[in-house]
């Protein structure tokens, strides 16, 4: 894992920023993730909101970290959205600066990043598409949404296997505004302390 995203990671790893009431939002991924495990199945996570520009995508990233991080095997994570529109172009901003590789493969209306947390691993390909696009699974996934409106817009997600709410508040928020960047970097650092913590159980 590159060096200074080990040193961000040592920010948040002995948890105390997570409080109870999160704690049990979180439980039953934990519980999801331990079951597959214990059977020895293949896990598929497709983090979903609204946009496919930020939340999802901050969640999709650090999880598959703390799956390396942690030695989980056999774990795939995605993400995807009720609609498509374009990942934020600070969410890429900001995990660079907290460590991570991030290269512009095409640009336009809707970039794709490749997102790289270590040398010799598949980088991480990031764009905002729909949670049923070709590049995410069709079954045997667990469908984890992050925000409330995607919640409500999405009643039935076809091929889960089931549905998880791990709402976080949005940074767009603070978009174009003097804490963008600050907002912006607790968002991110609160996403990755609560995936760590998730895999930190199993």
């Amino acid at each position: 894992m590159f060096n200074s995203l080990s040193k961000t990671i040592e920010q948040f790893l002995n948890f105390d920023t997570i409080n109870a009431d999160r704690k049990v939002i979180l439980q039953p991924l934990i519980d999801f993730i331990q079951s597959k495990q214990a059977n020895k199945e293949a896990i598929n996570l497709n983090f979903i909101c609204t946009h496919n520009s930020r939340r999802s995508h901050l969640a999709q990233i650090w999880a598959q970290v703390a799956t390396y991080y942690y030695g989980v095997e056999k774990l795939t994570t995605y993400s995807g959205g009720t609609e498509e529109t374009a990942l934020f172009p600070k969410v890429a901003e900001i995990l660079s600066i907290q460590g991570f590789s991030i290269a512009s493969i095409s640009e336009g209306n809707n970039p794709i990043y490749a997102i790289k947390y270590a040398d010799n691993i598949q980088p991480i390909i990031g764009f905002s598409k729909k949670h049923d696009h070709s590049f995410n699974p069709i079954s045997n996934f667990v469908a984890i949404i992050t925000c409330s409106q995607a919640d409500d817009e999405c009643p039935f997600i076809v091929g889960a296997e089931t549905r998880i709410s791990i709402p976080f508040e949005d940074p767009k928020a603070s978009d174009y505004s003097s804490i963008q960047d600050k907002v912006y970097t607790e968002r991110s650092l609160q996403i990755a302390a609560e995936m760590f913590y998730v895999f930190s159980q199993i």
